[in-house]
């Protein structure tokens, strides 16, 4: 089974209110098997253009990326995000090498 993936690039209007929002999601994910594996670090636009902070999330399956954004918890805490932020995010199935 492929892991399923949450691509985020995103602007943050107020980064005092975002680091609340931060832990808060940060907490749930761990919980429903999400793992940060890029949260915001610094980065390069080469082609295109792209939001200033990009946020990249693994979880165990596609199928379980998919329940944790539609989920009831998530929907309360993306709340705290939508009136601080603009963001677009993209729920991703990773490439399995063994299929």
């Amino acid at each position: 089974m492929s892991k399923g993936y949450w691509i985020v690039h995103l602007s943050v209007d107020d980064a005092d209110a975002y680091q609340a929002y931060r832990q808060e999601v940060a907490a749930f994910l761990a919980t429903v098997g999400g793992r940060f594996l890029v949260r915001g670090g610094p980065q390069q636009v080469v082609e295109g253009q792209a939001r200033p902070r990009t946020v990249v999330i693994e979880f165990p399956s596609a199928q379980a990326a998919h329940e944790c954004y539609a989920s009831d918890a998530y929907r309360r805490i993306k709340a705290m995000r939508e009136s601080i932020s603009a963001a677009d995010l993209v729920i991703v199935e990773g490439w399995d090498a063994t299929s």
